[in-house]
């Protein structure tokens, strides 16, 4: 072009241009040079400072980022950011400079990962500093020691372009003794949501706040009229004392425009604290174990009724119960689907009765929203028609750019609600300290506009996050869904009309296959064993409760341990689960055992027929009823009970008594029998265990009739014969005497004979009888006795004088 521009309508020679050209090159050589030996740079990075080196030694300043405020700026705001700067390193950081970089659009909802994930790597791209009168200089860093700083930059001075999320960071730049040039020693990347006008469509955006607790109540009760309840442990007053997890959930998420999402296990457990409860091994002098806290448990239920007046509340089946536990393991177990039942059935009346709102039930839960198809058939088996689940483990859609409206159809009239994973999960994590809940608010922030932007599409977003949260997160997740809700691209939604939005025709609704469901989620599942141990407990209150007079006195409590035996709460504490199932199982043991046979001893029965008394003992409070008593002879042809090998009688005892029953016998043959006792239920079902004894028979016969008859007539004969002998010695006795007197009578009459004076002075004996033989028989004769001598017995039809 300059040839032609100097020699116009003429063409150099061939010499010439060789000439010109050799000139050229000749003395455009050290420009080239000069210009190799330069990097090369982006136009943007010519357009700017260039950013000082990173050092040697990378991040040996630690950044964080504690503040940022307002999180979602708009025009005219001022961006705050404070933090403090520690040197980690082992040399003096002097000349030490904070300043802020703006960086690049973040358009993805990976690329914002990608940033958090590298939030400090002081290799990552940064953008060129603001205007140096927005940075905070150090003299120097000493090694260890951490220093604040705070710098303010109005919006406008930010040069923010398009709406959308900028990767902002803070870097420290400074030099040290053996690299003394200016260099990047630490950085901190967070994220600067930027949309000042209103959107034109908004995403409503519904968030989960859950009020969840672990188990705290047994299915213990006191014997008293109120039954007081027994909890075994007292950390449940801890979370809802002023400061405490729980306390802090309700604070927080009074304000917020929230679908609160309640066990109703938990309320029932406070409202068992406001009365009176017990610890077991507490000392029960100490009002913290005899219910010390029952203003503390009245002021938060006072509380919760005020967060929740207004608000949209879905109750959870009582005891938030493990489903994907109960479909992996349970549904093969008899009867494990029945409390699932009744968990829901009680879930809606127990949080009415007690925050006075009407709850809905028409959501199940599974464990970080991951479903397989059996896990939706048993969530949706209790009559619940939508599954929370999430993103991560749910498919999103074939060749979607965007993130899909939550509501998907699954067939059976049942919808997945497909919560967000990123929003979700952000929360996890120590939140504790101030700079990972600033990055955790500006991440969810983030991830929110980013989803947002993605089209113009109208849709619905979940968010659930963990069941439990902290109070350190509960404090984290309010701050981010405040500032959302003051956002110019979000409106909250409640969870129910998110649930009936238009579905995305384009979104995914197959249901992931059971091999899809995390290895992670299913080792800590409850074992099938469990669900057996479920089982065998309500076969035993079955059989318990129906001799009851009040049988509510122990179905409600130990229903209500049943369904908390399966909660979702237990997961990753296998040991602590099996401690709390057999102390249910023991614990009714222990109480049907209250009504018993007595014990018996060995039995001795004479006579053809006689009574056994069975005594049955009631040590429970209220009184039994509906119980048989069978007394069986296992030897009927030798005892007999009331005429068969069996006899049954009703039984009805009052509490803290006893009765004795008494059965008729009947002994066919002596010897010994053995005899069964043993309760029944009207069913026929045995209760309890069985009492055993023997029964010694004595049978009564002819021929022992005659034998006795005989001994007794023996015993007859025997007196009778002492009595003759001693009546013959008596006769003989005054014979003797008779003798004496008729000799002495012969010896006085010799005497007279000698004198005869002396027998003058002797009265006459005129009236004495005449013993002679042949002396004639007066009329007042006794009758004579029998021969005194004879020891014969006498003779037919002879009197015997006795």
């Amino acid at each position: 072009m300059a040839e032609a521009a100097d020699f116009q309508g003429t063409s150099p020679s061939p010499a010439r241009r060789w000439l010109r050209r050799t000139g050229a090159v000749l003395a455009g050589t050290p420009l080239l040079t000069g210009l190799l030996q330069l990097p090369a740079a982006s136009p943007a990075e010519a357009a700017t400072p260039a950013a000082p080196r990173a050092a040697s030694d990378d991040g040996s300043v630690a950044v964080s980022v504690d503040s940022l405020t307002p999180g979602a700026p708009a025009e005219g705001d001022t961006v705050t950011v404070s933090g403090t700067v520690t040197n980690k390193g082992k040399k003096t950081v002097t000349d030490a400079s904070v300043g802020l970089r703006v960086g690049s659009l973040l358009d993805t909802r990976s690329s914002i990962d990608t940033v958090a994930k590298n939030s400090d790597d002081i290799g990552s791209p940064v953008g060129a500093e603001i205007d140096d009168k927005y940075t905070e200089k150090f003299s120097k860093l000493t090694p260890g020691v951490s220093q604040p700083y705070t710098i303010s930059v109005p919006a406008d001075e930010l040069d923010l372009g398009q709406d959308g999320v900028y990767d902002l960071s803070v870097t420290l730049t400074g030099e040290t003794s053996d690299q003394p040039w200016e260099q990047t020693l630490g950085v901190r990347h967070t994220f600067l949501p930027w949309q000042p006008d209103e959107a034109d469509t908004k995403t409503k955006t519904t968030f989960m706040w859950p009020l969840i607790s672990t188990v705290h109540m047994t299915a213990e009760t006191g014997s008293d009229e109120e039954q007081t309840p027994v909890f075994h442990d007292d950390e449940l007053a801890e979370e809802i004392s002023p400061g405490g997890r729980l306390d802090r959930m309700v604070a927080l998420g009074k304000d917020l425009d929230v679908t609160w999402v309640i066990d109703p296990d938990l309320l029932a457990s406070v409202e068992a604290m406001t009365t009176r409860y017990e610890i077991p091994g507490e000392n029960a002098d100490d009002k913290n174990a005899v219910g010390g806290h029952q203003a503390v448990a009245k002021r938060w239920l006072t509380e919760v009724q005020k967060a929740v007046a207004d608000k949209e509340v879905v109750a959870l089946p009582f005891g938030d119960p493990d489903l994907a536990s109960l479909a992996h393991h349970g549904t093969s177990v008899t009867g494990s689907l029945r409390h699932l039942k009744e968990a829901t059935d009680v879930a809606a009346g127990t949080v009415e009765s007690i925050l006075h709102v009407t709850a809905s039930t028409d959501f199940a839960w599974p464990v970080e929203g991951a479903v397989d198809p059996s896990i939706i058939k048993v969530s949706t088996s209790a009559g619940a028609d939508k599954v929370i689940t999430r993103g991560d483990t749910f498919e999103g859609g074939r060749d979607l750019t965007y993130t899909p409206t939550a509501p998907r159809p699954i067939g059976g009239g049942t919808t997945a609600v497909v919560a967000d994973a990123r929003l979700s999960t952000v929360f996890e994590g120590d939140m504790a300290r101030a700079s990972a809940s600033t990055q955790a608010v500006q991440r969810f922030l983030a991830q929110s506009l980013t989803l947002a932007l993605q089209t113009d599409r109208p849709r619905s977003v979940v968010i659930a996050p963990q069941r439990t949260p902290s109070a350190a997160q509960a404090q984290t997740m309010a701050e981010a869904i405040g500032a959302l809700q003051d956002s110019t691209w979000s409106q909250p939604q409640d969870l129910t009309a998110a649930a009936k939005s238009k579905p995305d025709p384009d979104a995914g609704t197959e249901v992931p296959p059971a091999s899809a469901y995390p290895k992670s989620l299913r080792k800590q599942e409850l074992p099938r064993s469990a669900f057996e141990q479920i089982a065998r407990t309500q076969d035993k209150l079955d059989r318990f409760k129906v001799i009851l007079s009040n049988p509510s006195r122990v179905v409600t409590p130990f229903g209500r341990a049943l369904n908390r035996g399966m909660a979702a709460s237990w997961r990753g504490r296998p040991a602590e689960a099996a401690i709390y199932r057999s102390g249910v199982e023991t614990y009714l043991d222990t109480l049907s055992s209250q009504v018993r046979l007595i014990e018996k001893s060995d039995t001795k029965l004479s006579g053809r027929s006689a009574t056994i008394p069975v005594t049955v003992q009631n040590n429970l409070v209220q009184g039994v009823e509906h119980l048989v008593l069978r007394l069986t002879s296992t030897n009927p042809t030798r005892l007999e009970i009331d005429g068969n090998a069996y006899e049954e009688q009703p039984i009805a005892v009052s509490g803290g008594h006893s009765q004795s029953v008494k059965f008729t016998t009947n002994a066919n043959a002596n010897g010994r029998a053995t005899v069964v006792a043993q309760l029944y239920t009207q069913d026929g079902r045995p209760y309890g265990q069985p009492v055993t004894f023997d029964v010694k028979v004595t049978e009564i016969t002819a021929t022992v009739m005659l034998v006795i008859g005989g001994g007794v007539l023996l015993l007859v004969l025997a007196g009778f014969r002492m009595y003759t002998q001693r009546k013959r010695a008596a006769a003989r006795q005054a014979e003797e005497r008779e003798q004496e007197n008729a000799a002495d009578a012969a010896d006085a009459d010799a005497g007279d004979a000698k004198n005869p004076e002396a027998s003058e002075m002797r009265p006459t004996q005129e009236s004495a009888p005449d013993t002679r033989e042949d002396a004639p028989e007066q009329p007042s004769d006794p009758a004579p006795d029998t021969a005194p001598e004879s020891a014969d017995p006498s003779g037919t039809g002879e009197r015997v004088d006795r």
